[in-house]
């Protein structure tokens, strides 16, 4: 109960500089990241987290000290050659783009880990941590390390603010940005400067080794949420604080728990239930479409079996027992059994003494699914050439999600035809 009290009241100097810190990089990393993902670059994020470790480790090498602001801008040194060579050998053909990143993120992750290995030989005792570059410390977060933390979100949000339009466009279409004027070269080299910038003051909290994770997996559960590039950012930038923070908090509480690695957990948490529960892109929600589609799919099949069965006997509501709608159409029993109770709970059909016969209302749905199958039939014979032995399964997949507007404009279209390219009567509209 104390740990909790001396957390949540910031009661510590420490704490209060952990938690900024630390708030700071996720919410910066966050805001990143959603240009990075919407632009399918997330290896390239991850070649970047692993190619600043050299650029750290060089910058101790020549200056001999462990200043936040040397190993920020050799980490941005290393990481934009990265980039560099990466665009070159993409330019120039020279290998494939997956490639190209898998051959630099293990370089340059590999050259880092030489020079690390050195570093810690030299008996230079100024060493001592470097190495937790790797996997990240946030409780070794000093006060020059949340001010040029700061410094630079105001730098990276101000950059981000200005050139968001540009931003936006470039990462949902590059080659309409270019068509429409906008300076992509530029555009591209801003956006992976202000990359590299926040991956190389994120890794003191994370390490270069989960700085990727920390980029990318905010703005993937926030996209399941939203459409609008403005709301995503602030979801994923909320996603980034929490996880930073909850993070943290974990880290604190239990001191043996790491806190870059339980800030990825928690934000990996949260993308998953993001992918559950979202309303339009979560899991849970698209199996309910489908299950509802799929219901809707089988109700119309037997309303149109049962239009298509009194059309043989000239007798559209006459009685039908289950086992000639099963031999008229191979449905699974528990299926058509269910359909068929939905159906009456709808009041489209009645049980009579064990037959079943479609009511007004069922037999006014029974036409319109048939009229929206022969009417696409027809289309498709007559638009798309196919052979009107051909158009049947076509039709009965496009039949179910033809809306009355579409409806009517196919009618329009083909004339308010009276037959089907089978030369059967097509059910006027109702």
């Amino acid at each position: 109960m104390n740990n909790l009290r001396e957390f949540i009241f910031l009661t510590e100097p420490n704490i209060i500089l952990v938690v900024m810190g630390t708030l700071i990089l996720c919410g910066m990393a966050a805001l990143v990241g959603c240009f990075t993902f919407l632009r399918k670059r997330a290896l390239v994020g991850d070649a970047v987290s692993h190619s600043v470790l050299p650029g750290v480790c060089l910058a101790f090498i020549l200056t001999g000290e462990k200043n936040p602001l040397y190993f920020l801008i050799g980490a941005i040194i290393t990481g934009l050659a990265s980039l560099v060579i990466m665009e070159w050998l993409g330019r120039n053909n020279k290998t494939r783009p997956d490639t190209a990143i898998a051959l630099l993120l293990s370089v340059f992750f590999g050259l880092g880990i030489v020079l690390l290995t050195s570093i810690q030989h030299s008996g230079n005792a100024g060493q001592a941590g470097l190495d937790k570059f790797l996997f990240g410390k946030a409780a070794s977060i000093t006060k020059d390390d949340v001010l040029l933390f700061a410094i630079s979100s105001i730098f990276i949000v101000g950059g981000i603010i200005v050139f968001l339009r540009g931003f936006t466009v470039l990462s949902f279409d590059e080659n309409y940005a270019q068509s429409i004027g906008f300076p992509v070269k530029r555009l591209r080299f801003i956006l992976a400067f202000i990359t590299v910038w926040s991956v190389a003051i994120g890794i003191q909290a994370v390490g270069v080794v989960l700085m990727a994770a920390l980029l990318i997996t905010p703005a993937l559960a926030a996209r399941m949420w939203t459409d609008s590039i403005i709301k995503m950012l602030i979801i994923a930038v909320f996603i980034g604080l929490l996880s930073g923070y909850t993070g943290a908090f974990i880290s604190y509480t239990a001191p043996a728990m790491p806190t870059g690695p339980w800030i990825v957990v928690m934000a990996t948490f949260m993308a998953i239930i993001s992918m559950v529960f979202a309303p339009k892109r979560g899991y849970l929600n698209r199996w309910r479409e489908t299950r509802n589609n799929n219901r809707i799919t089988l109700e119309e099949n037997i309303l149109k079996l049962f239009y298509g069965l009194g059309e043989k006997t000239g007798n559209p509501n006459g009685a039908i027992i289950k086992e000639d709608l099963n031999n008229a159409r191979s449905f699974d029993p528990s299926q058509l059994s269910k359909g068929l109770k939905i159906l009456q709970k709808k009041g489209y059909v009645n049980d009579v003494l064990q037959t079943w016969q479609l009511t007004p209302e069922g037999l006014i749905a029974a036409q319109r699914v048939v009229r929206l199958h022969r009417l696409w039939e027809l289309y498709l014979q007559k638009y798309l050439h196919l052979n009107p032995d051909h158009v049947h399964d076509d039709a009965e997949a496009m039949e179910h999600v033809i809306t009355p507007e579409i409806e009517a404009q196919l009618d329009a279209l083909l004339g308010n035809p009276q037959t089907d390219p089978h030369n059967t009567k097509i059910p006027p509209a109702i």
